[in-house]
């Protein structure tokens, strides 16, 4: 699960292989290009605008929602990122098996 460069586009998909998000440094986007959360800590989980848990970064480009997740501190704001632009549509990623104690994340809309 290696943190890309700040300016490569990390496409995010669900257990079916639909795209649902795509990464570029700290930030997520939904597909559309809107802001929907970000990493704060460097390690794969995500929290979205309010800095509520949205899910967490599994390998194979998944975003899933960790169902007994480890709580953590307020992760602060890290400031509005700006618009990516649309990063191009990736395609199917094929089906993958959900890990244990995961679900799929089900909305990816701004606080």
């Amino acid at each position: 699960m290696g943190v890309p460069s700040s300016d490569r586009i990390q496409y995010l998909y669900n257990s079916s292989g639909r795209w649902i998000a795509f990464r570029q440094g700290k930030y997520v986007f939904d597909t559309k290009g809107k802001w929907v959360g970000w990493l704060p800590w460097g390690d794969g989980q995500v929290v979205d605008v309010e800095g509520r848990y949205l899910g967490t970064i599994y390998p194979e480009d998944r975003l899933y929602r960790t169902l007994a997740h480890r709580k953590r501190g307020y992760p602060g704001y890290p400031g509005y990122p700006g618009r990516p632009g649309y990063p191009g549509y990736p395609g199917f990623a094929g089906r993958s098996r959900l890990p244990p104690a995961t679900a799929d994340v089900q909305e990816l809309t701004p606080g």
